[in-house]
């Protein structure tokens, strides 16, 4: 049995556990702080949509960490991920919108969309969602449920490589579809919004805010951790045999199967939580989510920060995003061409991602 300080020695350096204690006090207690103790007019006063800019970010940052841990160190490249993000926000979605109750349009029980669609009963499959609990439960377990389902084909068929990147990319595509269609009871087209409140705390207000980006953030945190846990462990290692040689793995004794789906599953269970987390902070949840386009772009991510790195993908979520917040704002319409020339610079001059380069960096000083 390993001891617990060998574990974290295992996990970090003392040098590394300081950094990551640096950057969760700055997170967690500076961010925080210059948004509710400073004044507006302070210079170094942090604006209310930047904390729910910054809360956004570490859901995407989750989500990267989720997408590197079967990607850099299974070597299963997701182009589904989408998918499993935007289910965990429909299921919060779920609650808040049953959390409307009588503030809504209509004045009615049902969901607004519902009235309009002259619904007369609440769908079977959103009874039980006007319960917190059942909503974090259901965001975790569904695309845990629809991960296992898949993987567990999937990888008994041996399906790998760019074949199984076609098909999670046809999954979130036809489930896209789907839930466009309003008679499945999702909104249709424009989805779930116009939210009140999260369990009784308005979701206007600016504490509510500085709130869930606290959350996210240590939601972050804690997948991170976990995350560095299972690469740094013998689970972890064999994770890695199975990306780089399959075949002698088996040969071995070991079974890739099992490894993989356990993987797999986790990493869309941690999408799932990101996704609940998002849609409070966003306060929507629609269809598009879901499209193919967002899962490339969280591969994005991931390969701009560096794959098997775990920090490179947090990195790349912020570095990414950050880019597009401001590129939509200043030049709308150069987005997508500053992000395809983004990916081909980091394909041709840092294949190993910004963690990479920042680490020969460090290597030669």
């Amino acid at each position: 049995m390993s001891t617990a300080a060998e574990i974290l020695t295992r996990m970090h350096s003392r040098r590394g556990w300081i950094g990551v204690g640096v950057l969760a006090l700055i997170g967690l207690l500076l961010m925080p702080l210059l948004n509710t103790a400073l004044p507006p007019t302070s210079p170094l006063h942090l604006p209310d949509h930047v904390v729910t800019l910054l809360g956004k970010f570490c859901c995407f940052a989750i989500t990267a960490v989720a997408l590197d841990l079967i990607w850099g160190f299974c070597g299963i490249l997701s182009l589904g991920h989408g998918v499993f993000f935007a289910l965990g926000g429909y299921a919060m979605g779920m609650y808040l919108m049953l959390s409307i109750g009588a503030q809504g349009v209509y004045k009615s029980a049902l969901p607004d969309f519902m009235v309009f669609l002259d619904w007369k009963e609440l769908p079977w499959f959103w009874r039980g969602f006007d319960n917190l609990s059942v909503a974090l439960i259901a965001a975790l377990v569904v695309p845990g449920l629809l991960a296992f389902a898949f993987g567990y084909f999937a990888f008994r068929s041996r399906i790998r490589g760019v074949y199984f990147s076609i098909i999670t990319q046809a999954l979130t595509y036809a489930l896209m579809l789907l839930f466009f269609r309003n008679e499945t009871g999702f909104g249709g087209n424009n989805g779930l919004t116009d939210f009140k409140s999260l369990y009784g705390y308005d979701l206007h207000q600016p504490s509510t805010k500085v709130t869930l980006y606290v959350l996210s953030a240590l939601a972050l945190l804690a997948t991170y951790l976990l995350c560095r846990y299972i690469v740094t462990s013998k689970a972890g290692r064999v994770l890695r045999a199975i990306r780089d040689a399959e075949s002698r793995a088996m040969f071995v004794g070991f079974n890739p199967t099992s490894y993989k789906l356990f993987a797999w599953t986790l990493s869309a269970v941690l999408c799932g939580l990101a996704g609940a987390l998002y849609v409070p902070q966003v306060g929507i949840i629609n269809p598009g989510e879901m499209q193919p386009a967002n899962s490339i772009e969280m591969g994005i991510w991931v390969a701009v920060g560096g794959r098997a790195t775990l920090f490179g993908a947090i990195l790349g979520a912020f570095v990414v995003n950050g880019m597009r917040s401001f590129f939509t704002a200043a030049m709308p319409n150069a987005w997508l061409y500053v992000l395809g020339l983004l990916f081909i610079a980091v394909t041709l001059f840092f294949p190993d991602g910004v963690a990479g380069a920042l680490g020969r960096l460090k290597r030669k000083s």
